[in-house]
């Protein structure tokens, strides 16, 4: 005969193993990002994450998934395969704000030629972003490096401009968080699994 502790032990034994299957999320300001996630057919890992402030107001917390966990810059930017990152508003902004500050983070991290090189997917990053009239708090948006495809952008969800081809250009994004001119010098150390 199972005793009543042996009983609770065997439950709770079923329910951990039943748990060991689904993804696991981690919280970061309030919102919740998954462990792994599926991008281009590949399961990629939380890399890392934290949350961008500005002043004192915390404007989105930021999520960087890769197939291999990396905690250099050089190594995100020369990891092979499909990545993303997840951008979770913490605050409601207009699409242009969002825009602004994507490109302000971009210029302070490339140099002219590099910008040169990639003037026309600026072009439509910015223009996917001023076709957001409103962001709320909450809004999630991902974007992708697919390879053979491009960079590709979501908005909870739903696709937001059309796929951008180079892989400089993603990185030079991805510099906006982990350049040498960071657009917040603590978020970076968090995206590199160091926070």
């Amino acid at each position: 005969m199972k005793t009543p502790t042996t009983l609770r032990w065997i439950s709770g034994l079923a329910l951990a193993l039943s748990l060991s299957g689904a993804a696991m999320a981690i919280e970061v300001g309030g919102l919740k990002f998954d462990d792994t996630v599926k991008v281009g057919g590949k399961e990629l890992k939380l890399n890392g994450a934290g949350i961008r402030t500005r002043i004192v107001i915390k404007v989105y917390a930021l999520a960087l998934y890769l197939p291999e966990k990396k905690d250099t810059t050089v190594g995100v930017l020369e990891s092979a395969g499909p990545r993303r990152f997840t951008l979770g508003l913490l605050r409601e902004v207009t699409g242009d704000e969002l825009g602004q500050a994507f490109m302000a983070g971009i210029t302070a991290n490339t140099d002219k030629a590099e910008r040169s090189r990639f003037v026309n997917q600026l072009a439509q990053f910015g223009e996917a972003f001023v076709n957001i009239p409103q962001a709320k708090k909450g809004d999630m948006i991902t974007v992708d490096w697919i390879p053979d495809t491009g960079t590709v952008m979501h908005l909870n969800g739903k696709p937001i401009g059309e796929p951008l081809k180079d892989v400089g250009f993603y990185n030079a994004v991805l510099k906006i968080w982990l350049g040498d001119k960071p657009v917040d010098s603590s978020l970076k150390p968090q995206l590199l699994g160091k926070g």
